[in-house]
């Protein structure tokens, strides 16, 4: 089902800046780790952090339609990236790092849902 005009215009105006923070982020760490996913994982944690808190936020304080799908949808669902952290846990794989790879996949799924419950847990809070 398609969204209405109004709500692609706000999921399109936080995803771009969402998208270039994580382009950003990951080329910045980049030279500092051998491994560009830990860049991707950063981005993914903070994002899990922030879609917590905006859907509690969302939850508690009655906002506004508009931000989730602002701030949630666009911002933060664009800065996070499950295709990506999948690639890269296909291409350790591939080079033979099973334990990298295993140990990047229950860190990233583990530290994500530690940070949206954090995330969530503020957020009640607020």
């Amino acid at each position: 089902m398609a969204g209405s005009a109004p709500e692609v215009v706000l999921v399109g105006l936080g995803a771009i800046p969402g998208a270039w923070l994580r382009l950003k982020v990951v080329n910045h760490f980049q030279p500092m780790v051998p491994k560009k996913h830990w860049g991707t994982f950063l981005v993914n944690v903070v994002a899990c952090f922030a879609l917590g808190l905006v859907l509690a936020l969302n939850e508690t304080c009655a906002s506004s339609t508009g931000i989730a799908l602002l701030m949630g949808v666009g911002f933060f669902g664009s800065l996070s990236t499950f295709s990506t952290f999948a690639v890269e846990l296909l291409n350790e794989l591939r080079a033979g790092q099973m334990l990298t790879a295993v140990v990047l996949a229950l860190a990233s799924i583990g530290a994500g849902l530690l940070a949206s419950a954090l995330g969530y847990g503020l957020g009640n809070h607020a």
